[in-house]
């Protein structure tokens, strides 16, 4: 058993304070208030978020598309070349080092979970593996390694647009057929069985504008009562491309023809209408948001204030990875709001914060999303739990839903202290338990892959 004593910490009920936590094979066993000093002593203790839309392998390139290009005009798509160029050099090594320090820096930035949106199937030039599940057993090494919670989602990539066009270069790397698409996902599940209980499965057809209608429909059945992800209204081109070929927009085509619920988590939403908003939010799906690299990548503002007026969900991912923060992920959405509508604490209610309201809202989309029992410190559910530094000036007198407040607009990845992940402790005083080996073994594949980049 593992006992945690907190001075103040976030139940479902609300704020509580001398809040002692027991952990018993992996999940929380029992949570006393107004206990007695006992065990790990934190300050501030929360529930850990689920990250719920990674793409690892980008980690590596964080920082090598700021440059001018040829074209007029950078966007996603000029971005998008210099991604297939950068990964045509990824081995499975390569990916594997790469993943760890991805999980690495979740865990030290807060998060307790990730959901791999593992999309890189094959070897370069689309060669498959001898073993088609390689680069998900890679995945799942990496887990093992840094005792994240994962929820892997192998994708289903049929073609390089709507019009069913074959796969250009670098996109062969993802490709499936239906057929090879349904044993690689039973391949995936099996590379998970080395890891805890907590480790678990989902689908992910990637978009609409890569997977056919029977594709999508046939991924839909694959796993019933699993995690569905699929990108979706993300850029304008790809919204002008589905209107084309289906005579709907991509979130009306899909209201349309499918039923979303809360087994759906649909990655960025960038590009709705009014009624669309609120017609998707209505449906229970959640909305997988990625603050930082939607802005990266110039892809538009998500219609934050409309989907949360309808009651909808979100969750938060890191993307591709160009900066792992939860803090920031949060800030970022907040503040994308403020610039549009000009005012203020735009997402807050009159009983809770704005930070209240972003991080209770990614614990709850988060868990969903992953599939995981999990986003509360509650009898039953699984242990993720964060530790953060009430003696930090930033969190200075700070009490309530001030300190949620704090840590996501005036703080930063440094306050967080622990991190248990199922139960598992995998950061201490801020530091990964294999940091540096991790980042030793990351730097030995960035040094093979400088010529390349």
């Amino acid at each position: 058993m593992t006992v945690i004593w907190a001075k103040r910490a976030l139940l479902p009920e609300g704020w509580a304070e001398n809040v002692r936590v027991t952990i018993n094979q992996g999940r929380i066993a029992k949570v006393e208030k107004g206990a007695a000093r006992r065990g790990h002593q934190a300050g501030l203790l929360l529930p850990a978020m689920a990250n719920l839309h990674s793409h690892a392998f980008q980690r590596a390139m964080a920082g090598l598309s700021e440059a001018k290009g040829p074209e007029p005009r950078d966007t996603f798509w000029t971005w998008r070349q210099i991604m297939y160029r950068f990964l045509d050099h990824l081995g499975p090594d390569d990916v594997e080092a790469i993943a760890a320090l991805v999980q690495m820096e979740m865990l030290e930035a807060g998060y307790a979970t990730n959901v791999e949106f593992h999309y890189l199937h094959h070897g370069p030039g689309g060669a498959p593996y001898d073993n088609i599940a390689e680069m998900a057993e890679r995945i799942a090494a990496a887990a093992s390694r840094t005792g994240i919670g994962l929820t892997l989602l192998p994708v289903h990539y049929q073609f390089g647009g709507v019009d069913q066009r074959a796969l250009a270069p670098g996109q062969n790397r993802f490709g499936t057929t239906p057929e090879e698409f349904q044993r690689l996902l039973d391949a995936s599940e099996a590379a998970l069985g080395g890891l805890p209980a907590d480790a678990g499965i989902g689908v992910a057809p990637h978009s609409l504008r890569a997977v056919s209608p029977e594709g999508l429909a046939a991924c839909v059945d694959l796993r019933p009562g699993r995690p569905l992800h699929m990108h979706l209204a993300e850029q304008v081109p790809e919204i002008e491309e589905i209107s084309t070929a289906y005579g709907r927009r991509p979130v009306e085509w899909l209201l349309d023809n499918h039923q979303p619920d809360r087994r759906w988590t649909l990655i960025h939403l960038t590009h709705m209408t009014k009624d669309e908003t609120r017609r998707l939010a209505a449906t229970g799906a959640v909305a997988g948001l990625c603050p930082i690299t939607e802005s990266s990548l110039g892809d538009g503002i998500f219609n934050g204030t409309i989907w949360a007026a309808a009651k909808g969900r979100v969750g938060f991912g890191s993307d591709s990875n160009i900066r792992i923060s939860l803090v920031e992920e949060l800030r970022t959405l907040e503040y994308s709001q403020r610039l549009r509508d000009r005012g203020r604490a735009i997402l807050a209610e009159q009983e809770r914060s704005t930070g209240r309201v972003l991080y209770e809202a990614g614990l709850d989309g988060g868990a969903t999303a992953a599939g995981r029992e999990t986003g509360a410190i509650r009898k039953g559910l699984w242990a993720d739990l964060v530790a953060i530094d009430l003696e930090n000036p930033v969190m200075a007198g700070r009490k309530g839903d001030q300190m949620l407040d704090s840590l996501i607009f005036a703080g930063h990845d440094g306050l967080v202290r622990d991190v248990w992940s199922a139960g598992r402790h995998v950061v201490s005083e801020g530091r990964h338990m294999e940091r540096d080996r991790i980042i030793a073994d990351y730097l030995t594949t960035i040094s093979r892959l400088q010529d390349h980049m």
